[in-house]
């Protein structure tokens, strides 16, 4: 199977949604040989898995430059003190904000006066603020509770264009390393200071990964020639739905959901549609969601999605010690309902 069948393989018509949370589903198998595995993203391109639903939830986040080498657990296996490391990745934790380190692709490593991004994305508020920083303890001042709240924090100054952040941590995951360098180098080329490689986002089988903020719209399986054109669509307010895992404000079932209308319904602008209510049922044999998606001329969408674990059962990442059955989400129902 070639290299480049792989990178520009999509979903046939009529295939589920395949995804889980950060791209992990639940483990049974242990391998049973030690032989050299194939890359998870051939793994994933494969079995013919959509990406559809697979982006992490997350909607509070704090961005950290530091440019020197990371670790499999990049806040805290890099030059930071590991002290403050230590502390600030216990308080995110408990206040459910998400910790990226970034860095400049290309760039000579320097720790002097990094730059700083807090940021909250979620569905009906999103925002990024920015400043450098003397010192990165200078993060001990800012309230993780109110960010979580989605409460502007005043940290530094509102940030008035797109960020994107590419996945590049091959401590982490070689794919990340693999496939992402070479998008983080063609967006760089093309979006100069508004391009950040990241620590690990999730999902490694669908690198090259790219998140886009304020939104928080995740996208996969980018290569350097596609992924400015991603880019460029966002910035013009679309949604590359070819490539778009989902929007992190949004638990994975429900991003299938949003992916199934936005598909049938050709709707591609980012604020094209919005979650009025949705409802969990969980059962034995996985998960239902029925939600509500309205349009902004008030056209509303009633979709019921059903999640099931695969029956085949495969690596995640290229490190995994298990073999996993991450869900697939399938279609139930679609009905569109117009504006009284």
């Amino acid at each position: 199977m070639s290299a480049l069948w792989l990178r520009n393989w999509t979903s046939a018509a009529g295939s589920c949604w395949c995804g889980g949370w950060s791209g992990r589903g639940c483990s049974r198998w242990p391998l049973a040989d030690p032989l050299p595995a194939p890359i998870c993203t051939a793994i994933s391109h494969a079995a013919r898995e959509s990406m559809a639903g697979t982006a992490s939830t997350v909607r509070a986040w704090i961005l950290l430059e530091q440019p020197g080498p990371w670790g499999a657990e990049a806040l805290l296996q890099s030059r930071l003190d590991p002290v403050f490391a230590t502390e600030l990745a216990g308080r995110a934790r408990r206040a459910r904000v998400r910790v990226l380190l970034i860095r400049r692709y290309g760039a000579a490593a320097s720790a002097a006066r990094p730059h700083c991004f807090v940021a909250y994305t979620g569905t009906r508020v999103c925002f990024v603020e920015g400043r450098r920083l003397e010192h990165p303890e200078e993060l001990r001042s800012l309230s993780l509770a109110s960010l979580r709240r989605g409460e502007r924090p005043g940290f530094g100054d509102p940030v008035d264009r797109p960020l994107y952040l590419v996945c590049t941590n091959g401590r982490h995951d070689r794919c990340c390393a693999t496939y992402g360098r070479p998008l983080a180098r063609s967006l760089s080329a093309a979006y100069g200071d508004q391009v950040w490689e990241c620590s690990h986002i999730g999902g490694d089988r669908f690198a090259g990964n790219l998140l886009c903020l304020p939104h928080g719209l995740y996208f996969g399986g980018l290569g350097a020639v596609d992924g400015p054109r991603t880019a460029e669509l966002y910035e013009r307010g679309l949604v590359d739905l070819e490539h778009y895992r989902g929007r992190c404000s949004q638990e994975p079932i429900v991003q299938a959901a949003e992916h199934f209308v936005r598909e049938i319904q050709g709707l591609r602008h980012v604020d094209g549609l919005r979650l009025k209510r949705r409802e969990r049922r969980e059962r034995r044999d996985g998960g239902e969601v029925a939600a509500v998606f309205a349009s902004p001329s008030g056209t509303r969408y009633h979709v019921r999605v059903a999640a099931r674990p695969s029956a085949q059962a495969r690596r995640l990442t290229c490190k995994a010690s298990r073999l996993s059955f991450p869900p697939e989400y399938h279609l139930i129902d679609l009905r569109s309902e117009p504006a009284s």
